[in-house]
């Protein structure tokens, strides 16, 4: 089951109102969207957007309790303004950006994001656009681009024996539980029995580089306040100290030229409760900002 990370916080920061509009720039289980819907009621209109056409599909089943005020459209968060023309939708009084992935997306989406899993080696949200998979960069690319990729995507300390060990290996790896045994075989024993798993600096990275997360973030952040009404909101939840840092300069830059006040100064961050309920949450950091220009 989908559990939305920080949505008590979400809620509070964005402040949705009866009547108001809103864009959930990624859609993911819906947890987010709609809890802002009830906030808006049936004359306010959510715009909710994701790459994945499983997320969308899954949410249309829903879709009619909502009726025409609840707007789906799938594609790359990058092209927020041309999304917003392309249905019409009016100036945004609040604007949200979870980063993470869905509950869904780990444990069903069956394209090889869970290190968990035995799936193909794909990681791609939509494999429809999209060229390049996880596999691909495994098996074609030079080692040299792979260990550059856990460094600076995954921070990945043993990222030049995982990448060494993966030019090496001899058969295609086309699976998760491949490359797990390869990541295995390059670390050290220690390193099996930390906290976080230790696949998942190697799986996020992949992922991030597939998707080109940090390009698109930086696309998505001015087009954002572009649409924004006066005043209005916007949120972004990060969990990559890369994303954060990304999102902290930019509405650090915007806060200076007075374009932005910033409602939290420092990340809000999940409480010892809910990362108990929903471990994934233990690294989510949420920042706000509120539009200070026509």
């Amino acid at each position: 089951m989908h559990i939305p990370v920080l949505k008590k916080e979400i809620l509070e920061i964005l402040n949705p109102q009866p009547k108001e509009n809103f864009i959930d720039c990624t859609l993911g289980g819906g947890g987010h969207t709609f809890a802002i819907l009830e906030k808006i009621g049936i004359r306010g209109k959510l715009l909710a957007i994701d790459r994945d056409e499983e997320a969308i599909f899954k949410i249309k089943q829903e879709k009619r309790k909502f009726g025409n005020n609840l707007i789906l459209a799938c594609d790359n968060f990058a092209n927020l303004k041309e999304i917003v023309e392309k249905n019409n939708f009016p100036k945004a009084d609040g604007i949200l950006l979870d980063l993470g992935l869905s509950s869904e997306q780990l444990q069903e989406g069956k394209r090889g994001f869970s290190f968990q899993k035995d799936e193909k080696l794909d990681m791609r949200f939509n494999p429809k656009v999209q060229k390049i998979s996880a596999q691909e960069i495994i098996n074609e690319w030079p080692e040299q681009e792979i260990e550059k990729i856990l460094k600076e995507y995954g921070e990945e300390r043993f990222s030049l024996k995982i990448a060494r060990n993966i030019a090496k290996h001899t058969r295609p790896v086309k699976s998760t539980l491949q490359l797990v045994e390869i990541i295995k075989a390059s670390t050290p024993g220690w390193y099996h029995h930390q906290k976080i798993h230790f696949a998942t600096k190697t799986f996020q990275a992949l992922r991030m580089a597939v998707n080109d997360e940090l390009n698109n973030l930086k696309k998505v952040l001015p087009q954002a306040l572009d649409v924004l009404n006066k005043k209005g909101r916007l949120a972004v939840i990060s969990f990559h100290s890369l994303e954060d840092r990304i999102i902290k300069n930019f509405l650090r830059e915007n806060y200076h030229n007075k374009k932005i006040l910033l409602i939290n100064k420092k990340p809000i961050m999940a409480g010892a409760s809910e990362v108990k309920t929903n471990p994934r949450s233990r690294s989510a950091k949420l920042r706000g900002a509120i539009k200070t220009y026509e």
